[in-house]
């Protein structure tokens, strides 16, 4: 959280005082991924709502993205960003310290069963997606027999990282379609360069 609100107050402050750098454009998304994708994986090891599908894509996403931040500056061009993609690192942001939350509220013992009740839904050959779903119905019934944290830290750490897969996902595509003229050759300055020079010729 400390990370996440020091960067807001970085970007605010660099773009305010007009003291943005082509290096700091190219490190602060790094230092982004470093942070949420850090934070994922180790999601995967403590909680079972947490699948290994949601976290490759937001894996992949991040890898194309940075693809394209080297292609565009091999192409000494920059890369075109959109305010989506700022709110799908906000949301992230928000997924983590709320997981993180999820697993505070609730103790040690109660987190295992919570992984248990997924173990014992695969076994039986249903879904991550099915058993959040019966979670959140016996939370909004009322017949869970456990307490609040305990309801929503069964089944809100999935439903958020779905959302936050989906939105890598439609930002991943909105970055395609925006930046997609860097995918086209030439796919070097020089080359560039020669080639509108033959054109004015």
């Amino acid at each position: 959280a400390a990370a996440s609100i020091t960067d807001l107050i970085d970007g605010y402050l660099a773009r305010k005082y007009r003291q943005e750098t082509e290096l700091g454009k190219f490190l602060d998304p790094l230092a982004d991924k470093a942070l949420v994708l850090g934070a994922f994986i180790t999601f995967l090891t403590m909680s079972a709502q947490v699948q290994i599908w949601m976290v490759l894509v937001i894996i992949g996403r991040d890898f194309l993205i940075t693809s394209l931040r080297y292609l565009a500056i091999h192409k000494g061009r920059s890369l075109r960003t959109s305010v989506f993609g700022k709110i799908k690192t906000a949301f992230q942001m928000f997924c983590i310290v709320f997981i993180i939350f999820s697993f505070l509220i609730v103790s040690y013992r109660e987190r295992g069963e919570i992984n248990d009740i997924y173990a014992r839904g695969v076994e039986a050959g249903v879904s991550i997606a099915e058993v959040a779903t019966a979670n959140f119905y016996a939370f909004y019934n009322g017949t869970s027999g456990h307490g609040l944290a305990f309801d929503l830290a069964s089944f809100l750490p999935y439903y958020l990282m779905l959302a936050t897969t989906i939105m890598t996902i439609i930002s991943g595509l909105r970055y395609l379609i925006t930046n997609y003229r860097l995918l086209l050759p030439p796919y070097t300055a020089g080359a560039e360069a020669h080639s509108s020079g033959e054109g004015s010729n």
